[in-house]
């Protein structure tokens, strides 16, 4: 199947929109898909699409922070890149790493209701994944301390106590 846009390469990218009934396909090549700046191929097909990953990031920020934010606060920008948190709910992406720290007041409880947590838990980097698991570990022995103290299981306590000790001092 040849590309709906350029007409030269082959289509590797099939979209179907089904909207009242009427059914309307676009068959596309990569790269043509990658000039369309993500998936929102709503402008290729004559349709103007709500569904877009930016628009639904933003509507959700938007959302979260009517609640918290009842006056309204001076606009944030990340100070390494200059990006604003308005270019950040149109684009739907941050401009630098360090956005992440300079937005992080508005972020971090959007990520932390839509996921439940804002802590990554998923696969480990080989590379650096002795020492993440060691530090998980340490916290979560730290945890079961506090709970030993809590309930006043005192030799419970020294024993964890120990046990992270051990752990911090083989870093």
């Amino acid at each position: 199947m040849i590309c709906d846009i350029c007409k030269k390469n082959e289509a590797t990218v099939h979209i179907t929109k089904i909207i009242n009934g009427n059914m309307c396909e676009l068959n596309i090549c990569e790269t043509c898909a990658r000039e369309a700046e993500g998936f929102n191929m709503a402008g290729g097909m004559g349709l103007v699409s709500p569904f877009s990953f930016q628009n639904i990031l933003s509507g959700i920020v938007d959302y979260i922070n009517q609640g918290t934010n009842a006056t309204k606060a001076p606009e944030l920008t990340c100070k390494n890149c200059g990006m604003t948190y308005s270019q950040f709910k149109e684009k739907g992406f941050f401009g630098c790493s360090e956005c992440y720290d300079n937005f992080s007041s508005t972020v971090t409880p959007i990520i932390s209701r839509v996921q439940g947590n804002a802590e990554h838990v998923g696969k480990i980097p080989k590379r650096s994944g002795k020492v993440i698991a060691g530090k998980k570990r340490i916290l979560k022995l730290k945890e079961e301390l506090q709970k030993a103290i809590a309930q006043e299981e005192y030799e419970k306590a020294a024993e964890i106590r120990d046990k992270i000790r051990e752990l911090q001092n083989g870093e």
